[in-house]
């Protein structure tokens, strides 16, 4: 199995370039009092986008596909985020047989390790039914949650779901390039919209109703009033989760790429830059990256949408340029390599957890799922168990497969009780013996002066002789 890099089109390892459609905001003003931590309620009557499966625009490929050095180094060592959530303990409770998860990202190639559980699902970049990835994403983000390579093999590295059938839909590729035909001034703009976005999503939950679906895209922009398009993707959001029952999950986003310039502030009403899908927060898992130490990594954009997070740095996946091939490195625009990191690989971490639970436990609904998730999470010191910088914490697949939840055996959560904390009366102190001692003290001081001055007397006396007197 070889190191890979990537000799052409480099991928973004992040959250994917999602261009938004230039739109004039929409008069749904939001509450002052939580600046736009929220995006408002979805009106009612608001329709479920239409999706006809093709691409918004003519797009070609303007960037030759990645490539794989294959230098054949092999990689028997399992990766650090795989030892951290146990997988060799966690397969004993369920791999992902019989599940489906859609993958919304660049495509998924073929790859030995997905056998015969890969499908395509639509492409709304090019007529490849979302089984060509040009740029590598999605083969990477698709292999840690479904890959299962042989078992005589010396390889480390398996997916989290390794039974997982994976349903691919290429909606974004930063290699294909187009251009509105209608419109003489307008720029030539890579694959991938939020429209495109919601109408994946769309056909996705059609696809795999009471499945999972993974998005490993992001858009930013500055915070205000909800978008046209947006309200569309929230739409798409509510009927997959609450129509066709699916667990959507999300990455929360990297700093400096996808117009995440800034990071948000300690102040989680009123962030600074809004992060799409994440900020629709009832209908999506968002995921942040965690290091090996277990810190948030730096690049990852913390928000009051962010719900839990994942292993997200020192990834090892499948080598998108190689149906047989692992991949740890890529390389970037300078020529130079660099590790695979980003919330785009700690979302299928996720993605891949949500399948586990819905074969262990298949009665579950969706949001009962991500309640799971949520509740068995390692939980940052923080109000409510949750920051804005991991949501709930570090996810704990072990434990989402084996805890008991209260409110899935229609137990009621305790009521808080009002508890009175009445403080002890003054103690008063006892100043008797302190008397005591003190006139004691006081006495033995006045007899010590007194003998003293005796002594000194009596010696004074013996020293001065008697005067003669003399007739």
């Amino acid at each position: 199995m070889g190191r890979v890099a990537r000799t052409a089109g480099r991928l973004a390892v992040a959250g994917l370039l999602v261009l938004a459609i230039p739109a004039p905001a929409a008069a749904q003003p939001l509450d002052q009092g939580e600046g736009y931590a929220k995006p408002p309620p979805l009106p009612a009557g608001t329709p479920v986008p239409g999706d006809d499966g093709k691409p918004d625009l003519a797009y070609e490929q303007k960037t030759r596909c990645v490539e794989s050095l294959n230098q054949g180094v092999v990689l028997p060592n399992k990766p650090w985020g795989q030892i951290q959530l146990r997988f060799d303990e966690l397969h004993r409770f369920a791999t992902g047989k019989g599940q489906k998860v859609a993958v919304i990202d660049t495509g998924v190639r073929q790859h030995e390790f997905f056998g015969s559980r890969l499908s395509g699902g639509g492409d709304y970049v090019a007529d490849k039914n979302g089984l060509e990835d040009c740029d590598g994403h999605g083969t990477e983000v698709a292999g840690i949650i479904a890959a299962s390579p042989p078992a005589n093999t010396n390889i480390g590295f398996k997916g989290i779901a390794p039974d997982a059938s994976i349903v691919s839909i290429r909606q974004s590729s930063a290699n294909y390039e187009g251009k509105d035909p209608a419109d003489p001034d307008a720029q030539t703009r890579t694959a991938g919209t939020l429209v495109t976005l919601a109408r994946a999503i769309v056909r996705a939950a059609k696809q795999v109703p009471k499945g999972v679906i993974n998005m490993s895209v992001d858009n930013c922009r500055t915070a205000g009033p909800i978008r046209p398009d947006e309200v569309a993707l929230q739409s798409a959001l509510r009927y997959a989760v609450e129509d066709l029952d699916v667990v959507v999950v999300s990455s929360a986003g990297n700093l400096k790429e996808n117009d995440c310039n800034q990071q948000n502030g300690p102040d989680s009403n009123r962030p600074t830059t809004i992060v799409t899908p994440p900020w629709f927060a009832d209908y999506v898992i968002s995921v942040a990256a965690i290091n090996r130490k277990g810190d948030p990594a730096p690049f990852s954009v913390q928000g009051p949408w962010v719900t839990v997070g994942a292993p997200g740095t020192e990834i090892t996946s499948l080598d998108p340029g190689n149906s047989q091939g692992l991949a740890n490195r890529l390389m970037t625009k300078q020529g130079q390599l660099s590790e695979i990191q980003g919330t785009s690989f700690a979302a299928p971490y996720v993605a891949g957890t949500a399948a586990l639970i819905r074969e262990r436990f298949p009665n579950l609904t969706a949001r009962q799922v991500m309640d799971r998730i949520k509740a068995t999470s390692s939980h940052p010191a923080a109000a409510g168990g949750r920051d804005n910088l991991v949501g709930y914490g570090m996810i704990n697949p072990i434990a989402a497969l084996t805890a008991m939840i209260p409110s899935e055996q229609g137990i009621s959560p305790d009521p808080p009780a009002k508890i009175v904390m009445d403080m002890p009366p003054r103690a008063e102190r006892d100043w008797t013996p302190v008397t005591v001692a003190l006139i004691g003290a006081l006495g033995g001081v006045g007899a010590l002066l007194l003998t003293l001055f005796v002594v000194h007397t009596i010696r004074r006396n013996r020293r001065e002789p008697t005067p003669t007197y003399r007739a």
